[in-house]
């Protein structure tokens, strides 16, 4: 077998291209920075200034309050205003973002890199803390391993409350010191393109403040991920996106409200979560990582789960494995889950014939999404004929299912199968939502998608509902998913593409009403 010689120098420009593309889908996911050097204070001035300072005269306990919402370098320069004000920049919690100190070098080189770990060294040293926010994302910690030990111990001895830690690749295999589990100020942690601290080093840990925890890119062993949320007697938001070591998830904890796993670059075999209300796992970056089991055990809060493929997922409710043709039995039903939003190959057989199956354990279901994927292999005939001859009735959909959305909509002959059999048998339907997909990447034009739906010849209805077209003006597949639009606590369904209030529709980003008619139109 010949050899093939690779330029090493050639390698480790394709590799860190391919990690600068991983870290811009990983940057998307951060929460979104408390402060902002651009932002612009304005003033109206009512009456001709008479020289008196009047913003000195102010409580020190509002000034720190606008300290704290400054960026590092603005704050201090507050210091020079006066000694009153010097005191209460060394009192008020900084908002430290090393990009903020940056020349503005994007990528970082070794110079830029360099000049922004010493700064940053400089701002931890000189303030007494506490910090409300210290992010950090700018430069490459392998070769830095001293100085990142010496910023957690002291984030650990002045106290943080959010802290963004992400490592600039490679390698990707940094070991994150278990300094880290000193910080127990902590109220909102993310790290990313790290190697977990082995999770032996939690014995007498706790993080009593953590309420939100963003795993990015990092490899974490089997039961590492438990053990922190097991220790984390407030967290309610965990986010997990790609690169897992461990192939199993098991999370055990009475205060999750939002797990939300993005496997991308290895395979998550299993994950088990309990007593959270909101369940989101999919498939990220369009690789070929993928969930392969998911777990449901005790979930008396879950009421919206997502992005359920029945091609890929094998869902697991209690001890049970979910298959084609088992009756739903009260075991293995989920009757709390109210959203449920489902990514289907309509062109593929054993896709939908596991739908039945997936719609049968959630029998209360109000709203259903489904995303329709692009299908590459030919039509089965049976995917023709599977809706009309052996799907059969599905208690939610006769019953329960009041909104309707179908993205990716395409016109295909499979498609339309599906929603001929959904608009026969629904009784409770108040809306359909049809998003087609985005002309530029499909052989229809807009005009021959919407008219294969009105079209259709379905017969008599079992109920009146409204349909509603839109075209998408995003990418292929729809946009990724973002951690925030999940973690929306006050968004009570993020996957509905129109939000109806009174006389009023609220629209999603990337789509555009291009037509309405109500199900009578549809002959």
């Amino acid at each position: 077998m010949a050899s093939t010689n690779v330029d090493p120098a050639t390698e480790a420009d394709y590799l860190d291209l391919k990690m600068e593309q991983y870290l811009s889908v990983l940057y998307t996911s951060l929460p979104d920075q408390p402060v902002s050097t651009t932002a612009r204070l304005t003033a109206r001035r009512a009456t001709p200034s008479d020289g008196v300072d009047r913003i000195s005269e102010l409580p020190d306990a509002l000034l720190r309050d606008i300290i704290s919402r400054l960026p590092a370098k603005d704050a201090a320069r507050t210091a020079v205003l006066a000694t009153r004000w010097r005191g209460v920049w060394r009192s008020a919690p900084l908002v430290l973002i090393d990009t903020h100190l940056s020349d503005g070098t994007w990528p970082p080189t070794e110079k830029s890199a360099g000049a922004v770990v010493s700064a940053v060294s400089r701002a931890l040293a000189s303030h007494p803390g506490p910090f409300r926010c210290v992010r950090l994302v700018y430069s490459r910690m392998g070769e830095r391993q001293a100085a990142l030990k010496r910023w957690l111990r002291l984030l650990a001895a002045k106290g943080v409350q959010e802290l963004v830690l992400v490592n600039r690749p490679w390698p990707r295999e940094v070991p994150l010191p278990s300094t880290l589990f000193t910080l127990s100020t902590l109220t909102r942690l993310y790290i990313g393109v790290w190697k977990f601290p082995d999770a032996a080093g939690l014995r007498g840990v706790s993080f009593p403040h953590l309420w939100e925890l963003g795993l990015c890119l990092v490899e974490v062993e089997n039961g590492d991920i438990d053990a922190v949320v097991a220790r984390s007697p407030v967290l309610e938001i965990l986010n997990i996106q790609g690169s897992l070591r461990g192939k199993c998830l098991r999370l055990v904890s009475q205060s999750l409200r939002c797990v939300q796993v993005c496997t991308s670059v290895t395979v998550m075999e299993s994950t088990e979560v309990v007593n959270a209300e909101r369940l989101i796992v999919c498939e990220d970056m369009n690789l070929s990582g993928v969930c392969t089991r998911v777990k449901i055990g005790n979930a008396p809060k879950l009421k919206l789960f997502a992005y359920l493929e029945p091609g890929k997922h094998t869902l697991e409710i209690g001890d049970t494995v979910i298959m084609p043709g088992v009756e739903a039995s009260p075991s293995m039903m989920l009757t709390t889950v109210k959203i449920l939003s489902l990514h289907v190959c309509f062109g593929v057989h054993k896709d939908i014939k596991m739908m039945p199956a997936f719609l049968g354990c959630f029998p209360n279901v109000e709203a259903l999404h489904i995303t329709s994927a692009k299908c590459d292999q030919p039509t089965d005939k049976l995917n023709l004929k599977f809706w009309e001859d052996e799907a059969g009735p599905i208690v939610n959909v006769l019953l329960r299912i009041r909104v309707m959305t179908f993205r990716e909509f395409r016109g295909e002959q499979y498609e339309l199968s599906f929603l001929r059999y959904f608009f026969k048998s629904t009784y409770a339907l108040n809306q359909a939502v049809i998003s087609l997909a985005n002309p530029s990447f499909t052989s229809r034009s807009e005009d021959e998608m919407i008219s294969s739906v009105v079209n259709m010849r379905i017969g008599n209805f079992a109920s009146e509902f409204e349909v509603l077209f839109y075209v998408s003006t995003g990418p292929e597949g729809l946009s990724r998913w973002t951690f925030k639009r999940g973690a929306k606590f006050s968004d009570d369904d993020p996957f509905a593409t129109v939000k109806i209030i009174p006389s009023y529709q609220i629209l999603l980003e990337g789509l555009a009403l291009i037509a309405g008619v109500t199900s009578s139109g549809i002959v």
